[in-house]
């Protein structure tokens, strides 16, 4: 393998799609493994370590966005993930993103386009997976557990830095209440306010003192982080 050679699963069900995929980026000396539905497509992502899942929405079974949901809420790690499908209207675009999509290619699609876009995910992923993960304002070291706004350092609870950790390593995605609470707690029960609570200590350290707020709510959906470069 060459230093940009990624390991890729493509969950794809139409075979003549999922065979030009594999020609192409073999062809360009990309490791590749593929599933047919969503269940298995799912069970491969969260067993085996890819750089990248390649996932088709319209999928027999469970569909590419509950594959997505389940991913992102049960993956120990963020594995970008870019959606195919062949739908093009903003709400399938927005449903994508907000299941935790990183990015979105509408068939037909080019299979250059293809890996550039596969190859631009993988090194964003890669500038987060480092010791310091720098986001806007913010840096996060992981070796330390140490967090800076700003330069200045934030006195983060346990809780405060492992839900921003969260957002950081999703952003710029909405994270879902549900996917941030099974992150937190897993499959163990914990009271309905425990994450208001622990949100609300998050704000007070990591926005009250400066001049704009970074942790914002999409009511309905979850968190996401706001690094204040747009208004």
């Amino acid at each position: 393998m060459t230093n940009n050679s990624l390991q890729i699963l493509v969950v794809e069900d139409q075979l003549n799609i999922a065979r030009n995929i594999a020609d192409y980026l073999e062809g360009k000396g990309h490791v590749l493994d593929f599933a047919t539905q969503g269940q298995q497509g799912l069970e491969l992502a969260l067993n085996n370590h890819y750089d990248l899942v390649i996932l088709d929405l319209n999928l027999p079974i469970i569909d590419g966005l509950a594959v997505c949901e389940q991913l992102r809420a049960k993956a120990s790690r963020h594995i970008p993930i870019l959606m195919l499908t062949a739908r093009d209207s903003i709400d399938d675009k927005v449903a994508g993103f907000t299941v935790g999509a990183d990015d979105y290619l509408t068939k037909p699609f080019s299979l250059q386009e293809l890996e550039v876009r596969c190859l631009a995910l993988s090194r964003r992923h890669l500038l987060q997976s480092d010791d310091v993960m720098n986001i806007g304002p913010l840096a996060l070291n992981r070796k330390l557990e140490t967090v800076k706004r700003d330069g200045q350092p934030l006195n983060l609870h346990t809780m405060g830095y492992r839900i921003l950790t969260v957002l950081m390593e999703a952003y710029p995605q909405v994270v879902s209440r549900s996917q941030l609470s099974q992150k937190l707690w897993g499959d163990e029960p914990t009271e309905s306010d425990a994450l208001r609570s622990h949100i609300y200590q998050l704000r007070n350290v990591l926005d009250k003192p400066f001049t704009f707020a970074m942790l914002k709510t999409r009511h309905g959906v979850g968190f996401v982080l706001d690094i204040g470069e747009e208004d």
